[in-house]
């Protein structure tokens, strides 16, 4: 089975969450993001991976998130897409990806289900 991190080396929860995974015996792939923004197809998929609510992917406190004039809520899962692949900083990080499933690193614990 393939895992990916969808990883930003500036982050301490993504460089806690890749630890964690060697840790754990799995050498991801590992996607910067920010070098290689997703399309809004691929931030949909990782909505349809993680499940849940599709505010969860978004990070509200950048000011590329300030500047869209919305709240969380005021947004669907069209919305949330394009925003994300138009600003990859808005992308909560990490994301893991393994096989059909994936979960957001915070805490990085939260991707340990995955690895198994």
């Amino acid at each position: 089975m393939t895992t990916t991190i969808w990883h930003n080396p500036r982050c301490s929860k993504s460089r806690q969450t890749l630890e964690l995974m060697r840790k754990n015996g799995v050498e991801p792939t590992i996607r910067e993001y920010l070098k290689t923004p997703p399309s809004k197809a691929e931030v949909e998929r990782l909505m349809d991976l993680i499940g849940g609510d599709p505010c969860d992917l978004l990070r509200d406190g950048e000011p590329e998130f300030k500047a869209l004039g919305k709240k969380k809520t005021d947004l669907g899962r069209v919305d949330i897409a394009k925003a994300i692949a138009a600003h990859p900083i808005l992308l909560q990080r990490p994301v893991v990806v393994a096989g059909s499933r994936a979960a957001i690193g915070r805490p990085p614990e939260a991707v340990l289900s995955l690895l198994k």
